[in-house]
């Protein structure tokens, strides 16, 4: 093939209807409120200094209350307060699973005192024998919210991860039902203190869980220093469950020695057709979060638009 056919081709690639219906802009682009403003209102105005339409949700800005842990009220007047300024939300980040679940044993490098154990045990029973109430909280906020995906996770991490596999299968199987009655997705988040922690763990999870109410909140930064997420952790996963996706700030900047190749993943989101939105976890905790905000969502429009 010359140089003009192959220029040719891959024209034709990118104009066809495929790669323009998936074709990243600031309306696949997210962020976590209160990782972009120090209050509700500063949030808001981050979004609209951007232009996105579209904004993840986990803590209300300055509060260490998740949201569904409010009252329906308190929720309900940010969830008219997003609606107002024209802002949706894609996605509700939540805490549920995200402790070290009965009969299992987390992998520690120190040994734990008895009394700390102690205490600690019974407050992972009281969230454990809780799970299903918690389950019922997250959906109602995002369905108050008009949102369809709930983020869950996978235990504390043990030594032996896949020994809980079975166990986290039947869990989330079980929490499942409950969100296909309501009709809201269950997306499990690979990360590094959980059981669940990489790609690979993520694709061979979702093997034992075949119901399409659970799905993947894919964070590849998550897995740095485990495997290399992009793009061998990314050819493992099954891209149809892939119905959310999280950036690091440190996977973005270009100064960063943990830089992920995001316009690399873009291109093959859009190549395989991945339909949903791209959040920002800015996660950089340098003493300026609202600076690293703002320019880790610029270098993030700007590789939007190189793709």
């Amino acid at each position: 093939m010359t140089r003009r056919e192959l220029l040719a081709a891959t024209c034709a690639a990118c104009a066809s209807p495929s790669w323009a219906r998936y074709r990243m802009d600031k309306s696949r682009i997210s962020a976590i409120t209160d990782e972009i403003g120090l209050s509700t209102e500063e949030s808001i105005a981050f979004a609209h200094h951007y232009g996105l339409q579209f904004v993840e949700i986990r803590n209300p800005a300055g509060s260490k209350k998740e949201y569904f842990s409010l009252t329906e009220a308190e929720i309900k007047a940010d969830a008219v307060w997003f609606a107002r300024e024209g802002l949706k939300v894609s996605f509700v980040n939540t805490s549920l699973l995200k402790f070290a679940w009965p009969g299992s044993e987390p992998a520690r490098k120190r040994p734990e005192e008895p009394a700390a154990r102690e205490k600690r045990l019974a407050a992972e029973k009281t969230r454990w024998d809780g799970r299903m109430g918690d389950l019922q909280k997250a959906i109602r906020c995002a369905q108050i919210m008009g949102c369809d995906k709930v983020r869950v996770f996978t235990g504390t991490r043990v030594d032996d991860p896949k020994t809980m596999y079975r166990q986290i299968a039947d869990t989330l199987g079980e929490m499942a039902k409950t969100a296909e009655r309501e009709k809201v997705c269950l997306l499990i988040e690979n990360e590094g203190s959980q059981n669940v922690a990489t790609s690979a763990e993520l694709a061979e999870i979702m093997n034992l869980i075949p119901t399409k109410w659970v799905g993947m909140n894919w964070d590849p930064h998550n897995a740095y220093g485990k495997e290399t997420s992009y793009p061998d952790g990314y050819n493992l996963l099954p891209k149809k469950r892939i119905l959310n996706i999280q950036v690091k700030g440190k996977g973005l900047m270009p100064s960063s020695p943990e830089k992920e190749d995001w316009k690399g993943i873009m291109t093959s989101l859009m190549r395989d057709g991945y339909p949903y939105k791209i959040g920002l976890e800015t996660h950089l905790f340098d003493g300026t979060p609202i600076q690293a905000a703002h320019a880790s969502m610029e270098e993030m429009l700007r590789i939007v638009n190189e793709v």
